[in-house]
């Protein structure tokens, strides 16, 4: 007998359910067939790069603003720190981004110098070899050897040796100072306020 107010078994078991699975026996040929792809695309291209040149950046949010990803495009201040035109930067694989704005001197040097090291690996191949124009290459150039490969970001974290830890550092009160320091900025408004009182009144006085 069964208990309770239970739904009655009634099990629908004889859907078609080979039309309701999602399968993955083509992966095999996917993967070929991408590999393919990748490898017509890389011919078609020529001498030139497989990936424009995309910014380092730091992701956001403080959990993951540790590490450095490839940002959309370069800023116009980078650009122009690094010698090169906006219509320019488009026509060599370099990507701009005209909404981005540099946060950081640290995070804009990083980027001038990856636009540098780009600029200098560099080969424009000109039109006519006999016409060559204003920023193709010529000479021994044309003849170096050229690597494909993009160029790599920069390790977030620069290494540091070990150390003794010093006596300042050992005296040194960490959460005293941020308490002193959170104490500071939270007074300070009523503080300039007091110190204003003050020197009317010292001024009233002195009349």
């Amino acid at each position: 007998m069964v208990k309770h107010n239970n739904v009655l078994p009634n099990g629908h078991f004889h859907k078609d359910w080979q039309r309701r699975v999602r399968t993955w026996f083509d992966q095999p040929g996917r993967k070929l067939r991408r590999r393919q792809a990748r490898k017509t695309k890389a011919a078609t291209l020529g001498v030139r790069p497989l990936k424009p040149l995309r910014p380092a950046v730091r992701a956001p949010t403080v959990r993951y603003n540790t590490k450095i990803r490839e940002g959309r495009g370069f800023t116009f201040t980078e650009l122009k720190e690094a010698g090169i035109g906006r219509k320019q930067a488009l026509s060599i694989g370099i990507i701009v981004d005209h909404r981005r704005r540099n946060l950081s001197e640290e995070g804009k040097k990083l980027n001038v110098e990856r636009l540098l090291d780009y600029k200098k690996r560099l080969i424009v191949f000109p039109k006519k070899a006999s016409k060559p124009k204003k920023g193709d290459s010529t000479g021994d150039d044309l003849t170096t050897t050229t690597t494909r490969l993009p160029i790599a970001l920069p390790n977030p974290y620069v290494p540091e040796p070990p150390r003794k830890i010093t006596a300042e550092e050992r005296e040194f009160k960490a959460y005293r100072a941020l308490r002193d320091a959170r104490a500071q900025a939270r007074h300070e408004g009523a503080r300039k306020v007091r110190a204003a009182k003050k020197e009317e009144e010292e001024a009233a006085k002195k009349k």
